[in-house]
């Protein structure tokens, strides 16, 4: 169980910051994404991570970004990840033509299909696990903070 402070949030020191403290806060960053996971491969065949950067390259312009920016997006390692997505006809690699030694990888039509059809099963189940429980107001500060949370994490300084 996640235990907040009562009262002022100064008085909330590291000391009493524990362990016990964040349990329920670790628990939800590491089941979350495994849930997600495992849902995306049973119904879709696809990991997070792949649905994550097909889901990125879908937003890009020309469904195309450099290699390096999507493992930062996701968090893994480059090459298997884009090869992954190579193997499975969903995304092809080729040198920047702006900067020859970058190497971009490219969203395919059977990529971007992929992403179509497993984006409802996997918007459905994050809905039911994280989103049905929650109060309009509790979901927008959810939100908030996560992005709060997501700048500090994704700062160079880490």
């Amino acid at each position: 169980m996640c235990t907040a402070p009562s009262g002022s949030l100064s008085a909330f020191t590291s000391a009493t910051w524990s362990w016990k403290s964040t349990t329920g806060v670790v628990r939800l960053i590491t089941r979350l994404p495994w849930a997600i996971d495992t849902q995306l491969r049973r119904d879709a065949d696809v990991s997070m991570v792949e649905y994550m950067a097909m889901a990125m390259l879908a937003e890009a312009p020309h469904w195309t970004l450099r290699t390096s920016r999507l493992a930062e997006n996701t968090g893994t390692s480059l090459s298997h990840l884009v090869t992954r997505l190579e193997s499975r006809g969903h995304a092809r690699r080729e040198p920047d033509p702006a900067a020859g030694r970058f190497t971009n990888a490219i969203l395919l039509p059977a990529g971007l299909r992929k992403l179509e059809s497993a984006a409802p099963g996997r918007a459905a189940y994050v809905r039911r696990l994280v989103v049905d429980d929650l109060t309009a107001e509790h979901l927008r500060l959810l939100c908030r903070e996560a992005e709060r949370i997501l700048q500090r994490t994704d700062s160079p300084a880490r």
